[in-house]
């Protein structure tokens, strides 16, 4: 889980790298094609087919349209907003799964968890400083990055347990593609060769590939309860790369924020597994 939160973190920073000098509906586009090839690659491997009539069920389509908002919005938060910020708004999206999972699954939340996730969110609002003079607009993409893909993650129990999580893969990189491409369209951008550009959008996607895997390896390998904890290891990544690779500076903001968020997501996993042995 530690080494794949590494690759996300690293996947970010090479993203975020070549959209300083592409399109980002080019980045997000050819991030979403190469990421296609590389699940079809995997798919293939284990035997599976590359296509399959339950990626038109429902929640298929569903987690296909929140990989999207996600994807969009993420992508763009890291290109127009500091790295550090956007990771650590990213560390919410376990919060607002607990609470889609009561609100929409009807599973049993606890006045604690509540609390921590309603602490979690007023974290974000720290980080984001909505007032006068702090406030930038563009850290908003974030938050809808985070929602996004707190939607998949919802999503993705909904989904036909016939499909392969390469297979579900293969479907969330296949969106990306005519999505990057209506972004360019709408945002325009001229494409300049630049080798070193490309070459991180390769990176990115190679290690991004990686990465999912070795998310679903910790996922089905481990015990759950103990594993999830590590996805907030990321912020720790984010952070670093945004500092020694960007220059960013961390405000009192981002660093207070960034503590609520952890804090109350690691109180929220604890209550879950107390609930859970009780």
């Amino acid at each position: 889980m530690v080494a794949a939160m590494a690759a996300f973190a690293v996947e970010d920073m090479f993203l975020k790298a070549a959209a300083a000098t592409l399109p980002v509906g080019l980045v997000l586009m050819l991030f979403g094609a190469g990421g296609t090839v590389g699940f079809a690659l995997l798919a293939r491997l284990h035997g599976e087919r590359l296509w399959h009539p339950a990626m038109a069920h429902r929640g298929v389509v569903l987690r296909a349209a929140a990989e999207v908002t996600g994807r969009l919005g993420y992508t763009l938060a890291i290109a127009l907003t500091p790295l550090s910020a956007a990771t650590a708004i990213l560390q919410a999206t376990p919060l607002v799964v607990v609470a889609g999972a009561a609100l929409i699954f009807g599973e049993k939340v606890g006045w604690r968890r509540w609390s921590a996730v309603l602490a979690g969110f007023a974290g974000v609002l720290v980080i984001l400083q909505p007032v006068p003079g702090s406030f930038v607009p563009a850290s908003i993409l974030a938050v809808i990055g985070m929602a996004g893909f707190a939607g998949r993650d919802l999503a993705t129990r909904a989904a036909p347990r016939v499909l392969s999580n390469r297979q579900l893969g293969l479907c969330g990189f296949a969106v990306l593609v005519p999505t990057g491409a209506l972004l360019w369209a709408a945002m325009g951008g001229t494409v300049r060769p630049d080798p070193a550009a490309f070459g991180c959008v390769a990176a990115g996607t190679a290690i991004g590939v990686a990465a999912y895997t070795g998310l679903t390896a910790a996922m089905r390998t481990g015990d759950v309860s103990v594993v999830t904890p590590f996805r907030y290891s990321r912020l720790l990544f984010g952070v670093a790369l945004g500092v020694l690779v960007f220059g960013e500076g961390l405000s009192l903001a981002t660093l207070g924020g960034s503590v609520i968020v952890l804090a109350a997501g690691l109180y929220t996993l604890t209550r879950a597994r107390r609930a859970e042995s009780a």
